[in-house]
């Protein structure tokens, strides 16, 4: 760690939060990291240099950020509490390399994130990363956000629920929408568990540190990914059912009606026994799923 970083404190912590009549919400995730053990296992874990652009989500106190503005040349930060960004700001008006947006991560497409301090990086000439405490609140999103825009970061190191990186990083038997939307453009990895003492308040669940490596394109169907991932939307939507009776119900409901004698055929072209559950299917093979589909659509217009 960056010698003494003085938002390690819990006594400062407190005066901080004290100063700013601010009485951490659990809705919005405001638990501040206290221990300079887990905090060296989110740095360390970004592989940082002194050419990083970073973006981070939910800066609070400003403990992370003190770390990434002496060891990248560019950060900037989003904070959606007003008070906190304006007291980031106060706080850290001497740092050039440093810009604070205050405002709705989910609602400002990186690009423009961006562009408040590197057009480099907003213009996608240079890459950049994403190190984050996330507000668990916002996890699922926060990640699809990133991932799923044409401007992807290069790495994304994010301190998130135990439980959600568990589903994350699950192999086939425990998959669900969540692993496949993330793994379908990123490499997860678990760094370290952090333990629920390491922060103030405490909360009521264990986190870890998730390393995402992210692909240069989607691993499957990378022409279409979102589109694949709404098919394996459709088949997750009744995830007890058999595949052979749950994907055909779901492409309904989501606005994808198609003849059911056509999905068990693309099921059976894919290799995927029809009384198989979602939660087994690996993303190759719903890529297999998606490409028989499209050709049995092609075959039809043509």
């Amino acid at each position: 760690m960056t010698s003494a970083n003085p938002y390690l404190s819990l006594a400062r912590v407190r005066a901080a939060l004290h100063a700013l009549d601010l009485r951490p919400s659990r809705s919005m995730g405001q638990n501040f990291l206290i221990d300079g053990a887990a905090l060296a296992k989110i740095v360390n874990a970004a592989q940082l240099t002194s050419d990083d652009t970073v973006i981070e989500v939910g800066p609070g106190l400003g403990v992370l950020t003190w770390e990434l503005m002496h060891r990248t040349r560019a950060v900037i930060a989003v904070e959606l509490d007003h008070r906190l960004a304006d007291r980031l700001r106060a706080e850290f008006r001497a740092f050039s390399n440093l810009a604070i947006i205050q405002g709705d991560v989910l609602r400002l497409p990186p690009e423009a994130i961006l562009a408040e301090h590197d057009p480099d990086a907003s213009s996608g000439a240079r890459p950049y990363k994403v190190v984050a405490n996330l507000p668990y609140a916002i996890t699922s999103a926060a990640l699809r956000h990133f991932l799923s825009n044409p401007l992807r970061p290069a790495l994304m190191v994010v301190l998130v629920q135990r439980e959600v990186a568990d589903r994350i990083c699950a192999r086939p038997g425990n998959l669900s929408v969540l692993a496949h939307a993330v793994q379908i453009y990123a490499e997860p990895e678990i760094i370290a568990r952090i333990p629920a003492s390491c922060f103030f308040p405490t909360p009521e669940v264990e986190s870890t540190v998730l390393r995402l490596r992210i692909r240069p394109q989607p691993a499957v169907v990378p022409d279409q990914p979102e589109a694949l991932l709404r098919l394996i939307k459709a088949g997750f939507l009744h995830p007890r059912k058999q595949l052979g009776n749950a994907l055909p119900g779901g492409m309904a409901a989501m606005g994808m009606k198609t003849d059911k004698q056509k999905i068990l055929n693309a099921l059976t072209a894919a290799g995927i026994n029809a009384t198989r559950r979602a939660e087994t299917v690996t993303l190759d093979e719903w890529g297999a799923v998606y490409r028989a589909l499209k050709m049995d659509s092609e075959k039809v217009k043509g």
